[in-house]
């Protein structure tokens, strides 16, 4: 065959044994891609040039062995023979002034795919060595055939055989980790990079535990978990760069050594930050429904643009911010009187987290914005989930694709039934079931809150009157306390995001403010947690 065709045969099947060759051969999987990505540019270079091929097979593995020759005699890894970047930048180092364009598709599916490779030979190892899953199980989770996790299982082993000897007498699983239950909540726009992802795996968790309180090196952490510290740098790298490369669960300390990178407490500390709270719960709840039964009038009195609106559905809407409020409050003084010579940490998005204490927290609040959809030039749809109600949608919500939503918003006039069709009349009952929607006669309504978006500044002025004047002498007791407890049990480094402690201390607060509210008859929960209540709309024409 013409040496022109040999890039035909770099199917995924050849190039998962060639990622699999170079793993053995390497330190880990990153080593691995940039020796594969070598020897795939020898074998682009052969087929832009002429000649013939006799056996493409052993020719295929023969520019293998030679490179990696090459490479184990100490060559220079970053010079032109070596693709450290994006598909596109491998030709200008082809002979051919220009690649064909099938050459140029095929080159870069293949180097997307030697990306893919690097995480998958990695995750394999973790999952079938640490987490403890089955080879069945692992190929479910990585869309792939059980023959393949195998085949990387196989490289992978011959790798880290002198390192971890005793694995062959447990069956090839050389330790077992314990089950560590951690909580990882963000705040700000995840859409800029939330790493709370990268700490799905147990091996993952238990490195974040180990550094909790101070600052170890991948050796340190290998030999703590029995694991081979090769897996270990991998997984502390990525655990660093987190989801943009910019924040990560881990940060560099200096010395080799690594600390978390977020404010984590503990259970004890966690239990204790809480208490500080819930001592004065009975006053605080005690103050919000006052004020509740004070201004409720001036509640009903906001220029909402529903056909009725609904007191319960206003109070439910209203509900947590009175409690960001108190935070607030304590967030002031805290800021003021405590930490002013701390300056504070200034991101689009951080992640907070504690010890699973076994108990589940509700406080969530997510928003979309749509523009010009269902005649409005811009909606923005908000809504929360505490315990008591089930979340409709989280942040980055397609509503584009949101049937029922949609209708809430054509609805917001009111829309005949007799316009629809069957398929949105299906829709509308899927609509009418989770709250979106009302039926009055022969025309369906929208339930959800809607407001004008120049009144959107009002929304929550009654409930801003909080702010001051109310929770005075609690705030300041509640924030003398938990300044002692940041102090004690954040990290200097973390200080700057003391904020998040506050957080995690008022988390109880919103759930048993709530169940108090519907004990007292304030408040009427959502059959089954779904509703209309907790979410609102503000549009514009």
């Amino acid at each position: 065959m013409k040496k022109e065709e040999l890039l035909q045969y770099l199917d995924d099947e050849l190039l998962d044994k060639l990622f699999g060759f170079c793993y053995t051969r390497t330190n880990d999987s990153h080593e691995a891609g940039d020796l594969c990505s070598d020897i795939l540019l020898a074998l682009v270079k052969s087929a832009r040039s002429d000649g013939e091929i006799a056996n493409v097979y052993p020719f295929i593995w023969r520019t293998a062995r030679n490179v990696y020759a090459d490479y184990a005699a100490g060559r220079k890894r970053h010079t032109d023979n070596c693709y450290d970047g994006d598909a596109e930048e491998i030709f200008p180092f082809i002979p051919a002034a220009e690649p064909e364009e099938d050459d140029e598709e095929l080159l870069r599916s293949v180097y997307h795919r030697i990306a893919f490779l690097t995480k998958a030979y990695r995750e394999v190892m973790i999952l079938y060595y640490l987490d403890g899953l089955t080879t069945a199980e692992i190929a479910r989770r990585q869309q792939t055939s059980e023959g393949a996790v195998r085949q990387r299982l196989f490289a992978a082993r011959q790798k880290i055989r002198s390192e971890v000897e005793e694995m062959t007498d447990t069956k090839n699983k050389p330790v077992a980790l314990d089950t560590i239950n951690m909580v990882i909540w963000g705040s700000g726009n995840p859409g800029w990079g939330d790493p709370q992802g990268y700490a799905n795996r147990l091996f993952s968790r238990h490195i974040l535990w180990l550094c909790r309180n101070k600052a170890m090196s991948a050796a340190e952490i290998a030999e703590e978990l029995n694991v081979p510290t090769v897996y270990v740098e991998e997984e502390m790298e990525i655990l660093t760069k987190g989801a943009n490369g910019h924040y990560g669960l881990l940060r560099r300390m200096g010395n080799g050594k690594y600390g978390i990178n977020f404010v984590f407490f503990e259970k004890e500390t966690f239990e204790k930050a809480q208490a500080v709270y819930m001592e004065h719960f009975g006053e605080i709840v005690e103050t919000i429904c006052r004020f509740i039964e004070e201004h409720k009038a001036e509640y009903l009195a906001y220029p909402y643009i529903n056909r009725k609106p609904d007191w319960n559905l206003i109070l439910w809407q209203q509900v947590m911010p009175m409690v960001w409020r108190l935070e607030g409050n304590i967030e002031n003084i805290l800021n003021e009187k405590f930490f002013a010579d701390v300056e504070k940490v200034n991101r689009p998005y951080s992640v907070y987290g504690w010890e699973d204490n076994g108990k589940r927290y509700g406080g969530g609040c997510d928003g979309n914005t749509a523009h010009n959809i269902c005649g409005f030039s811009k909606v923005d749809l908000t809504n929360i989930y505490p315990l008591r109600i089930r979340k409709h949608f989280s942040c980055n919500h397609n509503i584009s694709a949101d049937r029922p939503l949609q209708l809430a918003i054509r609805a917001i006039d009111g829309l005949k039934i007799d316009t629809l069709t069957e398929n949105e009349k299906e829709n509308a009952a899927k609509a009418i079931e989770c709250g979106y929607l009302y039926r009055e006669g022969d025309t369906l309504y929208t339930k959800i809150l809607v407001s004008k978006m120049e009144d959107r500044d009002s929304l929550f002025s009654v409930t801003d009157r909080l702010n001051s004047g109310y929770f005075e002498k609690e705030s300041l007791q509640i924030a003398e306390k938990l300044a002692a407890l940041i102090r004690k049990n954040i990290p200097d480094y973390l200080l700057g995001e003391w904020e998040f402690a506050n957080t995690i201390a008022s988390l109880p607060m919103i759930d048993v403010l709530l169940e108090t509210l519907i004990e007292k008859g304030l408040l009427v929960p959502p059959e089954n947690g779904i509703g209309a209540e907790g979410c609102w709309m503000i549009v514009q024409k």
